[in-house]
């Protein structure tokens, strides 16, 4: 008996070590700390799916069931920290207020509006890594942030989260709003990581068009963002396809969530079928501006050669109308409305397939003429920022906050 609980016990560790190792960079932040966490999160991520294969649940449903375990139940304030729920334009949102000199003479103060990342589909800013994020940036930048709460996929798919960031932030820059907060009209910020950080750059493009909207944004901070799904295969894409903790078909499904496609696109995307031998205009168009052979340095190419399909789906584009839409890929945005942004501030991470459209984007950002700050990790991957905090502390996490926070004080 005791013999067969032995071997059980050691075949069970096998299976454990097969599925928690994962073959990583020498140049990786902490790669075994990254191979567990990464672990944890494949396992709820094929659990998720798994349910949904059976006919069980939504795709992500398990997923958004297992965060929600890690968020703040309510708004908890300190002597420091005043954190309240509330809502701008009918879009739910929590608001960090820095108290730090409330005994002295009223002041304007600077303020962020964040879109937390999760592919559109996962995340909240109750989350403790979000929580903890925005509490330590009002604290670190003697300022007021507000984290938005915009609807989730499947519950809402594209334009509506679109149009929701956009709703929330009219409703922020305003007079009656930003007093209320004691937030200077000439400081805000607009910020995000990931799929937040889209928004964030969305939200950027239409708010500097928008001649209703007297107040604007003073800059722009994007945190590794996701700004187009017509290219899987970009050098970054191809380099770090399955590096944790976004792993390259993952990316691909968020993408169809938001998009509100079929999962079983997957594949087409992956293999860049909208890209048929006779492209339309539109295509054409749209492939100038996210061509990396021409809009990433030289040293990030590397070797890589761009995937063109043999023959394509040249009706992928009816099933996916938003891959050409701006509103959801603003790296395709015209450059006319790029040289009407913010200066902005782009962290990229060398581990992350997302790496490439946040580098492609400050290329032409300079080149419309805006004021860029790249900040790249060459230890970092995808979400490291949000391990500044919490038990699964990275060093790089910490360093990647520490600039961002830095360069917000020192540019609003």
């Amino acid at each position: 008996m005791k013999r067969s609980i032995l071997i059980v016990a050691i075949l069970l560790s096998i299976a454990a070590a097969y599925y928690i190792y994962l073959p990583l960079p020498s140049t990786i932040s902490e790669p075994w700390k990254l191979m567990f966490m990464d672990s944890i999160l494949r396992g709820v991520m094929h659990l998720s799916f798994l349910a949904h294969d059976l006919g069980l649940s939504r795709p992500f449903d398990i997923a958004k069931y297992a965060a929600s375990w890690d968020e703040i139940k309510g708004p908890q304030s300190s002597p420091a920290i005043r954190v309240t729920d509330t809502s701008f334009g009918g879009v739910q949102a929590q608001v960090f207020e820095s108290t730090a000199a409330a005994d002295q003479e009223p002041r304007l103060k600077r303020g962020v509006v964040y879109f937390h990342g999760g592919g559109w589909t996962l995340g909240s800013g109750k989350m403790r890594t979000y929580y903890f994020q925005c509490w330590s940036m009002a604290e670190q930048l003697d300022g007021v942030v507000i984290s938005i709460e915009y609807t989730l996929a499947p519950e809402a798919r594209f334009p509506d989260q679109y149009n929701e960031a956009i709703q929330a932030s009219k409703h922020i820059l305003t007079v009656e709003v930003l007093s209320r907060y004691s937030i200077d009209p000439k400081r805000v910020a607009v910020s995000g990581d990931s799929a937040g950080a889209n928004l964030a750059a969305a939200v950027a493009q239409q708010m500097a068009l928008d001649n209703s909207a007297p107040i604007k944004f003073k800059v722009q901070a994007l945190l590794y963002p996701t700004l187009q799904a017509l290219d899987f295969n970009t050098p970054s894409y191809q380099q770090n396809g399955h590096i944790p903790i976004l792993h390259r078909p993952l990316m691909a499904r968020f993408w169809l969530e938001y998009l509100n496609g079929d999962p079983n696109l997957v594949t087409s995307l992956l293999a860049n079928n909208h890209a048929t031998p006779a492209p339309s205009q539109e295509i054409v168009a749209a492939k100038v501006k996210t061509n990396w052979t021409k809009l990433l340095p030289v040293a990030f190419q590397k070797n890589y050669k761009p995937i063109v399909p043999l023959h394509g789906d040249p009706k992928l584009l009816e099933k996916l109308p938003g891959l050409l839409d701006v509103r959801a890929a603003p790296l395709l945005a015209e450059t006319k409305v790029l040289k009407a942004v913010p200066p902005a501030y782009i962290m990229t991470c060398e581990h992350d397939v997302l790496r490439d459209d946040g580098l492609m984007y400050a290329t032409r950002l300079k080149e419309a003429g805006v004021d860029v700050t790249v900040d790249h990790y060459e230890d970092g991957f995808h979400g490291c920022l949000s391990f500044a905090f919490g038990p699964f502390r990275f060093s790089v996490g910490f360093r990647s906050f520490r600039n961002y926070t830095h360069w917000l004080k020192e540019n609003l």
